[in-house]
């Protein structure tokens, strides 16, 4: 795979994590697909419970890291993207690390610009110590 390309869905991944980060309900809704599935160690969420939180407070602090990605084409317009993830619950706090897999899928509409939303996440702790890297 291209570096072009997973720098591509990275980019789209860390819009997510930004719109988390900051509590911007709208811009994650904008990037979750209605029927959106998230997979966690805490069970199953839909679009909803994902929503749910952010309408509260933002559920991360603005100090995370996504490395060692990768991709996979599944189909024309889906793309499996696999990465790790660093990062702080709250600031201050010991880092933590995650596995996550998110699935994105490209959008059809009336506009000639292409967009993508995430169909799919999967996250699965990591066992390995997270020291805190900078971005």
């Amino acid at each position: 795979m291209s570096t072009e390309r997973i720098a591509f869905f990275i980019a789209l991944e860390t819009r997510v994590w930004q719109a988390m980060t900051l509590g911007d309900l709208q811009a994650y809704k904008a990037l979750l697909a209605p029927e959106f599935l998230g997979v966690y160690p805490s069970g199953f969420a839909g679009l909803a419970e994902n929503l749910a939180p952010l309408a509260q407070t933002p559920g991360f602090a603005p100090t995370y890291v996504l490395s060692e990605a990768r991709i996979m084409d599944l189909a024309p317009g889906l793309v499996m993207l696999s990465y790790r993830a660093v990062f702080q619950r709250v600031a201050g706090t010991q880092a933590k690390a995650m596995y996550v897999s998110s699935l994105w899928r490209r959008q059809e509409g009336e506009s000639t610009e292409e967009r993508w939303v995430n169909l799919f996440s999967q996250d699965t702790p990591s066992q390995h110590a997270a020291p805190m890297m900078t971005p």
